[in-house]
């Protein structure tokens, strides 16, 4: 019994905000609007100078054209297709540094400086596993010094 008036109860209160909503939009449909003006856009007075909405260039972040690429460090071993990746020149196997570059290509760096074309991962891998861009580096030696290497 409870639950057949609780249901006669919604449904009241769902047809009275529908009859007032009905009722409202008549109200909108028959009220005359006023005529507000248009705003006039104001002239710079004499002397003042008119200053764009941009941040100053020295303000401004890099955007991802101006970057020649993200890195990140990944110190575990790296596994690519089941296959832990070594590097070609001095076996090394962990202590990455794992380069995106502009036009997604994907390079691993081993802390001798050997780099090599990663061709079994891509962009979308990078950016699943990388964390936010925390700092820009004018040079690739600075990028390395700040990731360690």
């Amino acid at each position: 019994m409870f639950l057949f008036r609780r249901a006669r109860e919604d449904r009241a209160f769902r047809e009275a905000q529908q009859a007032g909503h009905a009722l409202l939009l008549r109200l909108q449909a028959t009220q005359p609007w006023p005529n507000f003006p248009e705003p006039t856009p104001q002239a710079p007075a004499a002397g003042e100078s008119v200053v764009p909405d941009f941040l100053p260039p020295e303000l401004r972040v890099p955007s991802r054209q101006d970057a020649a690429g993200v890195m990140m460090r990944w110190q575990p071993p790296l596994v690519v297709s089941g296959e832990v990746r070594t590097c070609p020149e001095c076996g090394m196997y962990r202590d990455w540094i794992v380069f995106r570059m502009r036009d997604d290509s994907i390079w691993l760096r081993c802390r001798a400086g050997h780099e090599t074309k990663e061709r079994g991962l891509d962009a979308v891998w990078f950016n699943r596993n990388s964390g936010p861009v925390d700092r820009f580096h004018p040079t690739l030696e600075e990028g390395l010094r700040h990731l360690g290497h």
